[in-house]
Formats: C-alpha cells, structure tokens, sequence
C-alpha cells in the first residue's frame, strides 16, 4: 500500500533543515516525507525558475503530494495546487499573491529581493540577526531566537521575485488551508486574511486558520508541534490520511 506522499517547501532566508522536526512527525504518523530543496546555485534564481524546479520534483513523483510550504514555500504551494498538480496544499505564512498588498515595514524587506527590467540579477541577501530577531523570530524570546538564527537562517537570491499570480479561481484543485501567524511581521496576518478572501469565488474547500501569538518563525519556533498538529488533524478531516486510502 503507498503512503501519502508529502513535500515540505520552505522559504526565504531559511534553510532546507528548518523542516527536520515536521519530517520527523509526519513520518510518525505514516506519511513519506520530503523536504524540498533550493537549488544550488542561487546568485540569479527567480521565483519562475524556483517555481519551476519545484514544479519538476513534484511530476517526478510517482503519486500527487500534499505540498506544505512557508513563506515562499507557501506560495509555490498554492501555485502548484492551482495547476492540478497536488492531492492538497497548506501555505504557512505565505508571501501574499495576486498583488494583495504588504505594509511599508515588511515592504521593505521584501523589496530586498525584488530587481527592476534589465537590471542585473547577482548576488545574495543574508538577514542580519537583528532584522531576523525583530522580523522573523519577535515572537519568542531572545535567545530562542538567537537559536533559531544560527540553525536555520540562510541567504536568499537577491533577484527571487517576479510573478506571485496563483489561480484562486481552480474550482478542481485540492482543499488548501492558509496558516498565519497573529503576531507575524514579515507576513502579516492582514495579508494572509486578504489572500483567503480572494479564494472566494472557488467551490473548492479553502481553510483559514490563525495562530494567536505567534510570529514568522512559527514553523521552527517552541511552538511548531502545535501547528504541525493543527496541519495534520486538517487533513485528517479532509480525508487525507498517511495511505491512498486515507488510512
């Protein structure tokens, strides 16, 4: 009997090991698990070209995943769902699609990675550990977050974003569930409400739910179990289980 196969994407300024304890409690509970890694080189990489890597680990699989994905990772997530191409997805704090709109602090970040036409794609943005601490990880402690910057902080490509469309409209996709974090800076929880109202006019089930306290680390932070749990229960009730058959 094949096992459910689920794909952890995760996002900017974060590394592929961010994901070690969410493989380790899916596994638990039956699934296969992989956590997706970026491509090697990253000095050029746009989010298309990111996409599109993702994209082809994912056809090569041999059944439709369950995509979880943070931050950018999430919006690839729901990228892919829009395409048909995963059984259901969940976007954990996910960069905002279809032009919703982010405020001036986090805008400012986020235009790090940004490049206008013609200009020249190179180089890399590391956070330093104070924007980590006041962005990423505000919603622990400070030596928590000291922690978590030395695990798990890595550099994003300078030139990632370009296209952040995602097809809101699919009637046909998988259920998708949108996660954010109360206390988020970097996404905040505006935008990821905004995001889920823009899914509206779909049939297809999209789920929303809001984690008090908590911020963009969410999914590494002392308090990732209970989102884990959250993410597995939900798709426990939507009849995705760690077999074909639900089980």
């Amino acid at each position: 009997m094949k096992r459910t196969q689920v794909v952890l994407l995760h996002g900017a300024w974060f590394h592929t090991s961010s994901w070690d304890g969410w493989a380790q409690r899916f596994a638990a509970h039956g699934f296969a698990v992989r956590a997706q890694s970026w491509p090697e080189r990253l000095d050029d990489l746009t989010l298309d070209e990111l996409i599109a890597y993702h994209e082809e680990a994912v056809r090569a699989l041999d059944t439709s995943p369950v995509l979880i994905g943070h931050s950018v990772g999430g919006l690839i997530a729901q990228r892919l769902l829009g395409a048909g191409l995963a059984r259901a997805a969940v976007a954990l704090a996910p960069l905002p699609v279809n032009g919703v709109p982010l405020d001036n602090a986090q805008t400012r970040l986020w235009s790090l990675l940004q490049h206008e036409p013609g200009e020249e794609r190179q180089g890399t943005i590391s956070l330093t550990p104070a924007q980590f601490r006041h962005t990423v990880a505000n919603a622990v402690g400070e030596d928590e977050a000291a922690r978590l910057f030395e695990r798990y902080a890595a550099p994003a490509p300078r030139w990632l974003f370009t296209d952040t469309s995602v097809d809101t409209a699919n009637h046909t996709r998988g259920p998708l569930l949108l996660v954010s974090g109360q206390e988020d800076r970097m996404v905040p929880d505006a935008a990821t409400r905004a995001a889920y109202k823009l899914y509206g006019d779909s049939t297809a089930v999209t789920d929303l739910k809001q984690f008090a306290d908590r911020g963009h680390s969410l999914v590494v932070d002392s308090g990732w179990r209970a989102v884990a749990d959250h993410v597995l229960a939900w798709l426990a009730a939507n009849g995705i289980g760690a077999t074909a058959d639900g089980e």
